[in-house]
């Protein structure tokens, strides 16, 4: 199964896990079983977001394969500055 790495910001939006373990062959699938699974998941992580796939970054990943083994982080858009 594929291991999703939950960023802080978003753990009281899944339960407060650190990881969870779905079954998807892209990154559209794992989104969708994320939001089946934690309903609200989805909005939580907003429109501006990268995608790490086994430690490579992606902007636009949607379509991006995912292996039963690999491990995907969201990088939620950064606010701040001046």
């Amino acid at each position: 199964m594929t291991t999703v790495a939950i960023p802080s910001s978003l753990r009281a939006h899944c339960q407060h896990h650190e990881f969870v373990e779905v079954e998807a062959g892209s990154v559209r699938a794992v989104l969708g079983a994320m939001e089946a699974r934690f309903p609200g998941f989805r909005a939580a992580l907003g429109d501006s977001f990268a995608v790490a796939i086994d430690g490579e970054v992606f902007q636009d990943a949607l379509y991006e394969p995912v292996a039963a083994d690999s491990e995907v982080h969201f990088l939620p858009a950064l606010a701040g500055g001046r």
